[in-house]
C-alpha cells in the first residue's frame, strides 16, 4: 500500500488539499484531526474538556470508527454521524488540547495505522510522519503564514454565519500553533524527510496541484 503523510498546523488547508489530491489520485483520504475533535466532542458533552483524568476515563466507553459516503470522509461516535458537529471553534480548541493527552494519542493510533495498512492512503494531521506513519512513502509539511491562516478560517466562519473577529481567530490560530508544537507528546515539527510546502500565496487549485506534483516524484 502507498502511505502519503500530510502535517502541518492548524488552517493550513491540510483537509481540504489532501481531500482533493486524493480524489485526483484515486486513495482514501484520511482526516486524523477529525478523530481528536470527536473525542473532544465527547469531552465537552460529558462536561470534562479541563480534566485529563476524566477524559481518560471515557475512552472505555468511546466507540470512533471513520466511514465514508460517496468517497467523503464521516466520523461516528458511539455510532453517532458527529461530522456537522466538529467543525467550531471551541472543538479546534478542545481537539488541541485532548490531542496532548498520551491515552488519547495510544486509543487512536492503532486505527489510524489499520487504515493505512490496508488502503492507499492520503492522512493528515499533527504527527503523520513523525509518529502514525514513520515508513510512510511520502512526508509533507504543509504550511502558510499565520495571518493567511486565520484570514482563511476567518472566511470560512463568516461563510457559515458565525460572529466572529478577525482578530479572535488570529489569536487562536497562534495559540494553538504553540500549543501543538510545545506539547510533550508528539509535538508538531517536520521530520528531516518531509518536504516543505508552503501555500500562502497559492489559490486552491495551485496548492493540490502543487501536492500532486510532489507525491508522484516521491512514489
Amino acid at each position: 500500500m502507498t502511505n502519503v503523510a500530510i502535517d502541518g498546523p492548524a488552517g493550513a488547508g491540510k483537509s481540504t488539499i489532501a481531500r482533493a489530491a486524493a480524489a485526483q489520485l484515486g486513495f482514501i483520504y484520511v482526516d486524523t484531526g477529525a478523530l481528536y475533535r470527536t473525542i473532544a466532542l465527547n469531552a465537552l458533552r460529558h462536561n470534562c474538556i479541563d480534566s485529563d483524568e476524566k477524559i481518560i476515563s471515557l475512552l472505555a466507553d468511546t466507540e470512533v470508527k471513520l466511514g465514508f459516503k460517496d468517497g467523503v470522509q464521516c466520523v461516528y461516535l458511539n455510532g453517532e454521524d458527529v461530522s456537522d458537529y466538529i467543525r467550531t471553534p471551541e472543538i479546534s480548541m478542545g481537539a488541541s488540547k485532548v490531542s496532548a493527552i498520551p491515552e488519547v494519542r495510544a486509543f487512536l493510533l492503532d486505527l489510524q495505522r489499520n487504515i493505512a495498512e490496508n488502503n492507499n492512503v492520503i492522512m493528515d494531521g499533527r504527527d503523520i510522519g513523525t509518529v502514525v506513519l514513520p515508513n510512510a512513502d511520502c512526508k509533507i509539511f504543509l504550511t502558510a503564514s499565520p495571518e493567511c491562516r486565520a484570514q482563511r478560517r476567518y472566511k470560512e466562519l463568516i461563510e457559515k454565519g458565525e460572529d466572529v473577529k478577525y482578530e479572535d481567530v488570529l489569536a487562536d490560530v497562534n495559540k494553538r500553533d504553540y500549543q501543538d508544537s510545545h506539547r510533550e507528546i508528539a509535538p508538531l515539527k517536520p521530520t528531516d524527510e518531509s518536504i516543505i510546502a508552503d501555500t500562502s500565496n497559492l489559490a486552491l487549485e495551485e496548492s493540490v496541484s502543487m501536492i500532486i506534483k510532489i507525491i508522484r516524484e516521491s512514489i
